[in-house]
């Protein structure tokens, strides 16, 4: 089998519906959530705005479009490793330097839904993952790994999506030890359909935001506020998530989707 042959039979299923295109992506609005920073750090990111420049009027007779107001890692979105202080240095690092083929990859589907409904700060341990795989299978080098929680059911609204107290945000996410265990696996990231990568509770895990922390130390990538997970396999379906080429971009919003075998 040629590798065109095997573009040509990937062509046919598409076309023949035998393989399923699932979007990932909540809509980029006004009303999408944003992360909230603590009061001593910058400033949060601003709301997302869209402004009409002409819809078929007087500034415009025959076309609409509009301009766009929004941060990097508003909505589903991609963050490069330059996003945090660990990736800083990598000169492949933001979103107009990483190669175009880590874009698209296999993709592990680990179902934390259930413990999640029961406990908002549930946190996935490399036990956990290393319990998965002996059911589904190992995580490859190069393959994405996510973290089913269903919890892009609450993104409609920010409270409830951020769910945070005075205690602080209350979200499920890994631990450190969960981090470490899929880079060690050879993983090219880790996504989650909460706010940001890492758990509510990561800021006082050692090292802080072991999501962010490490996997940008790794030259690898993360995803947030993922949706639909719930309707890939754990295993078999391919991730395509490609930032915006942004010059020295720290991350993107993106379109991500997933191409799911059915049946």
């Amino acid at each position: 089998m040629t590798a065109t042959s095997t573009l040509a039979d990937l062509a046919g299923l598409l076309l023949s519906g035998k393989i399923e295109v699932v979007d990932l992506t909540a809509p980029l609005g006004p009303s999408t959530p944003l992360i909230k920073l603590p009061p001593d750090f910058a400033v949060d990111t601003p709301k997302i705005e869209i402004h009409k420049i002409s819809q078929y009027d007087k500034a415009g007779p025959f076309w609409a479009w509009n301009w766009l107001k929004l941060g990097e890692h508003s909505g589903t979105h991609f963050d490069a490793p330059q996003h945090w202080i660990t990736g800083k240095d990598y000169p492949d690092g933001s979103t107009d330097t990483i190669p175009v083929g880590h874009f698209v990859a296999p993709v592990n589907v680990i179902d934390c839904s259930a413990q999640a409904a029961a406990d908002s700060d549930f946190l996935l341990t490399a036990a956990g993952v290393r319990a998965w795989e002996a059911e589904h299978g190992a995580i490859g080098k190069g393959e994405w790994v996510l973290m089913r929680t269903d919890w892009d059911s609450r993104n409609g609204d920010e409270a409830t999506f951020l769910n945070a107290d005075a205690s602080g945000p209350h979200s499920p996410g890994p631990t450190v030890d969960c981090i470490e265990y899929i880079l060690e696996r050879g993983a090219i990231g880790w996504g989650t359909q909460c706010i940001g990568t890492d758990a509510g509770s990561a800021g006082g895990m050692q090292p802080p935001f072991p999501a962010h922390n490490l996997v940008h130390k790794a030259n690898r990538y993360g995803l947030a506020s993922l949706c639909n997970l719930s309707k890939l396999p754990a295993k078999g379906a391919i991730l395509i998530a490609a930032p915006l080429k942004i010059e020295k971009g720290t991350g993107s919003p993106i379109r991500a989707l997933a191409l799911v075998p059915k049946g």
